[in-house]
């Protein structure tokens, strides 16, 4: 997924966006709070508390006023309780404290990625070129022909549908139908070769090398 990393000690940034990117995770780097509001959208943001140029918490709510979907995780050495709070009601999603293995902080982004896939789950009928889905009676139809999907696949093509005309990281794909960013890429293209052979329509599922897929929006 795509990750803006808000950290200002420079060894630490480099060693955090290092093991990031092992992990498969696209990360942009900065390191005052003016390049942090002023970067391109992305899926989650780890954000340093002590800026240089300004208070975290402020850095905080500015991304949160100009999107309320993106996740944030506040990464401080600040571990006192009137701090997570703050971080908390100034709009992050979860509070790590420094020191943190990348164990913990891998568990954590999984946690509050599966929580923001959740709260965007609320479109209960979808519609995207020739298709149209009934999310709650787990229905699709390519025109008037209904096609019968698996479970896994229908849960794939609903998270790209939802996102119609953009593209869907793998990570956040795999997230929201495995529960996990270890899904296997093979796993994944197979289940994507599946969905485009019964959708008999391989153009409606685009691959965007590198990144992920996206759902056809016309």
């Amino acid at each position: 997924m795509r990750v803006l990393l808000v950290e200002d000690d420079l060894r630490v940034s480099a060693g955090l966006a290092s093991a990031l990117r092992r992990r498969g995770h696209e990360v942009t780097q900065a390191v005052t709070a003016a390049e942090a509001v002023e970067a391109e959208p992305v899926d989650l943001v780890l954000l340093d508390m002590n800026l240089p140029d300004r208070d975290g918490l402020e850095v905080c709510r500015r991304i949160r006023q100009h999107d309320e979907v993106v996740a944030i995780i506040a990464v401080t050495a600040r571990d006192e309780e009137q701090d997570r709070v703050a971080g908390l009601r100034a709009g992050a999603d979860d509070y790590v404290v420094k020191p943190f293995s990348m164990v913990e902080l891998q568990a954590r982004i999984e946690a509050v990625m599966r929580r923001t896939a959740r709260t965007a789950r609320t479109a209960t009928a979808l519609r995207a070129g020739p298709l149209r889905i009934d999310v709650d009676a787990r229905r699709i139809w390519v025109a008037d022909r209904e096609v019968a999907l698996s479970r896994k696949e229908f849960d794939l093509l609903v998270a790209l549908a939802r996102q119609a005309g953009t593209v869907v990281p793998r990570e956040r794909l795999q997230l929201e139908v495995w529960q996990t960013t270890w899904a296997t890429r093979h796993n994944l293209d197979v289940h994507v070769a599946a969905l485009r052979a019964k959708l008999d329509d391989p153009g409606l599922v685009e691959t965007v090398r590198g990144v992920g897929y996206r759902l056809r929006a016309e």
